[in-house]
């Protein structure tokens, strides 16, 4: 809608924005600001909350395009003036809107000027003095009404909240460790944080420093390990980021004072802004040439088309030779541990094998993956060589999707699926044949389910086979664990691999792969690349570059040949990463940019050369902040023998490798570790209980986690009461156990059916389990910034989820409704597949457990109820604003109750610069620049109290709260302070 068709008088539709304590702002589509309704025009039937949709009037519109609204007198069902009520211009009623005279209506507010703000600020910090919030946006009205002074005091007493002391019976030898963790110095702990970011800046500026110095710099690099070289991270990544940032701004800045500018109410001249700027940005891409390699990568592909029949491919395959040995071995042994080459056929055939020999005849032959994607596709393709569909002989079973039938024989599935049903069936006793597959990755799910087989295996007697089976991996110790069972070896197609080191340490792991790879394809006979990077980010900038430098050496060198740049990781879409499998075209080199996804799980024919700068990015779960985190580390030294091993596939290859031979020798790891010794063991310690395997402390792992990690776990369980004080699974836990989700959120869910919110719950849970839902495209990134504003819920991220889903379900699950609000349509299907899936569970459960009833019920529009069931969940995961400003912390940072960790509301959140938030809990912590609450929503602090008694009590009288107990007293005068950030006065700059 143009802005020129505004005009004084007319009703349109607009959406609130934001709500201030004089009125609200409302949005009008076409039209670049935002119109202001005072509370003065607002009707007491109007719902007033940001997003909501409203008709409203045009009171006054000035020159610089600033609107004055009312919505008092507009029916909103109509969009139609209300009867009886006449034009608000006529003579009288513009007298009165122009004049500054304030309508004599008893509102119980009160008028402020600057210096009344200002003074409230200073008492604000002052010692003793009651605080009130002042706002501060820029879009404040200063002379605005406030609230007033009058009720103040009738609101309920503070609550002060207070760390309960107490541990279970079941861990009272441990009772030391763990209220010393609880009670650790703060100050330690805030200043190991901020010497550790003065030490990765020092690194950065060392690498910065080492480019620049030449001699100088190859000296300090022989002194830095791979591990220095990962936490400083690579200088192009930053360079590149910044540049992208700094265009970004730019851009931004320049589209602002177009805006500005005269031509601001035409149109066309509007058109023609945007046209330039667009052409500024195709015109950029075309010059380094990143827009035609883009174009190609969109280019749909299905792999290689092979002409040999589907029964010559499968005896092409190395795994074939073997077959009659492999079955009998199997026939012989209860356990079987098979070692064979990426690309033997080891997943695909030794289950059909297997099935052919009879073994489908007492049991369904299962095939673990660790991977979702990966049992997804080998199901496909086993499926397409038996001549079925998958559901039918062949299937997989995944989180939220069981493709599986009543003839079903083989079946592939994620080991977390595998460990799930050990609960209903403790013996396994639909399978014949289980397979563990990919062990070498060493998950948690995995590693279970080694000690549970184990031990079902020989309570069968002879009617239960285990095979465990891998690429790369510790023969000799898997075979010990599992009774000293043979080992069997698939002998691959494999050639000889040169291998090169460097002689000095890479500070810049990036830039010496680029160059790596664009010597390699100078200099080097025919054969194609393979690159292992750590994750997507690195991937995409690598192939920036090397598309950037390669046109530059088109120019000056025309017959050099074609290098094609083909990234791979898992969340690009798969017709894309088949492009990687298609052979190379004549007279071209292709150069495949990959995480560790090509070290064991895909083959690549055609690879002749290896990059491999010896960083991978794994998951870890940091105890000590309670969060997951994604880190760059060191390969081992089985992962790097591994990656080698991709360049002699074809021919004889080489293997480059960014790192010294003493670093391979001596800061590499032999193997790499388990998962179970790096991640949180809250859900995998509920399984085991709900398995009736009570001493877990005590369970036969491969590798025994840290006591700390167990214990730390065994808490967690017991305040969420999934554990009694004897450290007995409870009837709330049994049911936790049954959700395939984790144990926070399983309680949350229990807890919504007391508040009488389930199904509001479940909507919420299966938002949480998709990726992000919104997103913002580069070019309308405040367009999409306004539309998400329309789901925003002032109380809180989980109900601006609810609003989108609930919305999304309205529109009949529309695809173009997606499109327009900026909606990911993909994970608004996954959401609805696991809403559903999770409601099946519940019906299961219902039946199961005796004396739990689990009713699916809606609270209507009584949304507090399922912040309290969150609440109920994830206390745990609360936080307060720091109040200690002007001394350690700066203005938004709350603190954790639990661990006093600095922590803030992430930008993208619905509550992010929103007055009167004090206590919030939150899904997840995010570290990128800083540790931001992901998902984070407003609560009462006696909720705290009454939901989680076993963490949180009222503070007694006379005691001090966690938060006074927490603030530091320093001297208000600072000698040493040169900014004067001391003085009072310092508002007044």
């Amino acid at each position: 809608m143009s802005d020129l068709s505004l005009k004084e008088g007319r009703i349109i539709k607009g959406f609130i924005t934001t709500s201030k304590p004089f009125g609200v702002f409302i949005s009008i589509p076409g039209h670049p600001n935002e119109g202001l309704c005072h509370f003065s025009e607002i009707g007491n039937e109007v719902d007033i909350r940001r997003g909501n949709d409203v008709f409203v009037q045009v009171l006054r519109l000035t020159k610089e395009g600033k609107l004055s609204l009312s919505i008092k007198n507009v029916d909103q069902k109509m969009g139609v003036l209300k009867e009886g009520v006449g034009s608000p211009y006529s003579n009288s009623s513009r007298d009165t809107h122009n004049s500054n005279i304030k309508p004599s209506i008893n509102t119980g507010f009160k008028r402020r000027n600057d210096m009344d703000a200002w003074e409230q600020n200073q008492i604000n910090s002052a010692f003793g003095a009651k605080k009130r919030h002042i706002l501060r946006e820029d879009s404040e009205d200063p002379y605005a009404e406030v609230d007033s002074d009058e009720n103040e005091e009738q609101n309920n007493e503070e609550i002060e909240v207070q760390l309960n002391r107490d541990v279970p019976t079941f861990l009272n030898q441990y009772k030391d460790q763990l209220l010393r963790k609880n009670t650790r110095n703060s100050k330690n702990d805030r200043n190991d944080r901020n010497g550790q970011k003065r030490v990765l800046n020092n690194r950065n500026n060392n690498n910065t420093a080492n480019h620049k110095n030449g001699n100088n710099g190859q000296l300090r690099a022989k002194n830095a390990s791979m591990t220095d070289i990962a936490d400083a991270g690579s200088q192009l990544m930053k360079e590149n980021k910044n540049k992208k940032r700094e265009k970004r701004l730019e851009e931004e800045k320049k589209r602002r004072e177009m805006q500005k500018s005269k031509y601001l109410d035409d149109p066309l001249m509007n058109k023609k802004i945007e046209e330039e700027l667009k052409k500024e940005e195709i015109e950029e891409m075309e010059k380094n040439a990143i827009i035609e390699w883009k174009k190609e990568a969109r280019v749909e592909s299905y792999g290689i088309k092979s002409k040999l029949s589907m029964q010559e491919q499968r005896e092409s395959l190395p795994v074939y030779k073997s077959r009659n040995e492999l079955l009998e071995a199997v026939r012989n042994n209860d356990f079987i541990v098979i070692v064979g080459e990426t690309g033997s056929g080891k997943t695909t055939q030794i289950t059909q094998y297997l099935a052919e020999d009879g073994y489908i005849n007492s049991g369904i032959i299962a095939c673990t993956q660790p991977r979702r994607v990966a049992a997804i596709s080998v199901a496909k393709r086993v499926a397409e060589e038996v001549n079925c569909k998958v559901g039918d002989e062949v299937g997989y079973t995944i989180r939220f999707e069981d493709c599986t039938g009543p003839q079903t024989k083989i079946k592939y599935m994620t080991d977390g699926m595998l460990e799930r049903e050990a609960l209903t069936d403790p013996l396994m006793s639909r399978y014949s044949v289980i397979m563990l597959d990919e062990a070498h990755e060493r998950t948690i799910a995995t590693d279970i389910l080694f000690a549970l087989l184990r031990d079902i295996v020989i309570k069968r007697k002879g009617t239960l086979k285990l095979i465990v089976t891998s690429a790369t991996l510790d023969s000799t110790k898997f075979s010990r664990y599992f009774n000293n069972c043979p080992v069997f070896h698939i002998q691959g197609r494999t050639f000889p691999v040169k291998i090169y080191y460097t002689k000095t340490p890479e500070l810049d792991y990036i830039e010496a792969t680029i160059d790596t790879i664009i010597d390699v394809h100078t200099n080097n006979p025919k054969g194609d690349i393979l690159v292992f990077l750590t994750g997507r980010e690195e991937i995409e900038t690598c192939c920036e570059a090397i598309v950037q430098k390669m046109s530059v050496l088109y120019q000056s060198d025309p017959s050099l040949s074609e290098l094609i740049v083909l990234p791979i990781y898992s969340a690009m879409p798969s017709e894309m990463q088949s492009r990687i499998f298609e052979p190379t075209p004549k007279g071209k080199r292709k150069v495949v940019i990959a995480t560790n996804i090509a070290e064991t799980s895909i083959t690549i024919d055609g690879i002749y050369y290896v990059v491999d700068p010896g960083f991978v990015k794994v998951n870890a779960y940091d105890p000590k902040r309670g969060m997951d985190t994604l880190v760059v580390k060191p390969i081992s030294r089985a992962q790097a023998d591994q990656r080698s091993g991709r360049a002699g596939r074809t021919g004889p290859g080489i293997c480059y490798r960014l790192y010294t031979k003493n670093a391979y020798l001596k800061e590499m790891p032999a193997n790499t570790t388990p998962e179970i010794l790096r991640q949180n063991l809250s859900h995998t310690i509920l399984m085991l209980k709900a398995m009736g395997i009570n001493d877990v402390l005590e369970f036969g792992f491969m590798d025994r986690p840290k006591e700390e990690s167990l214990v730390k776990a065994l808490e967690e369980l017991y305040i969420l009461e999934a554990l009694d004080e004897d450290g007995k699974l409870t009837e709330t836990g049994r049911c936790m156990a049954y959700f395939a989700v984790e144990p926070m959120l399983s309680k949350t869910l229990i807890k919504s059916f007391e508040f009488g919110c389930s199904y509001e719950v479940i909507e919420v849970i299966a938002m949480l389990t998709v990726p992000d839902v919104f997103y913002r495209p580069r070019e309308k990134r405040d367009l999409a910034d306004k539309m998400k504003q329309r789901f925003d819920d002032f109380n809180g991220d989980h109900l601006t989820l609810l609003n989108v889903y609930r919305k999304w379900e309205a529109s009949g699950y529309s695809k173009d409704w997606c499109t327009d609000n900026f909606i990911q349509e993909k994970s608004m299907r996954k959401a609805r597949d696991v809403k559903n899936q999770l409601i099946r569970l519940m019906e299961i459960v219902d039946k199961k457990e005796k004396g739990i009833q689990l009713s699916l019920v809606s609270c209507k529009n009584r949304l507090e109820q399922v912040r309290k069931a969150f609440v109920s969940g994830f206390f745990k995961n609360c936080a307060k604003r720091s109040s200690n400003h002007g001394h350690h912390d700066e203005e938004g940072v709350f603190r954790t109750l639990a661990d006093n960790l600095a922590v803030y509301i992430h930008p993208s959140s619905s509550l992010f610069k929103i007055p009167g938030v004090d206590y919030v809990i939150y899904h997840t912590l995010v570290l990128t620049n800083k540790e931001y609450m992901h998902c984070t929503t407003k609560i009462d602090p006696s909720w705290l109290i009454q939901y989680a008694s076993k963490v949180f009590r009222k503070t007694e009288r006379g005691e001090l709260s966690i938060a006074k107990k927490r603030e530091k007293i320093q001297p208000l005068y600072d000698k040493f302070d040169q900014t004067g950030r001391w003085r009072l006065s310092r508002g007044r700059r």
